[in-house]
């Protein structure tokens, strides 16, 4: 059995994600999306969808790059 990078558990059930020449071990979608998704520079939640990039800045909705200055971009709808 692996462990759970984040929490630590021991599970028969966990996983295994390939990303940037590491793999990464958890126990949920929870746990991975702690430690892999990307945080708003604005709202600072977790971006679990696409989200908007900006001069490498990254935020999750076009709502939260306005106010951080990034007046061109804008949700699609």
């Amino acid at each position: 059995m692996a462990v759970c990078e984040v929490c630590s558990n021991e599970y028969d059930m966990s996983f295994e994600v390939h990303a940037q020449g590491a793999v990464h071990v958890f126990d949920s979608l929870e746990c991975m999306a702690q430690r892999m998704a990307p945080v708003c520079e604005n709202c600072s939640c977790r971006i679990l969808g696409h989200g908007v990039q900006s001069d490498g800045r990254f935020f999750c909705c076009a709502h939260c790059a306005r106010v951080q200055g990034h007046a061109q971009l804008v949700d699609h709808a």
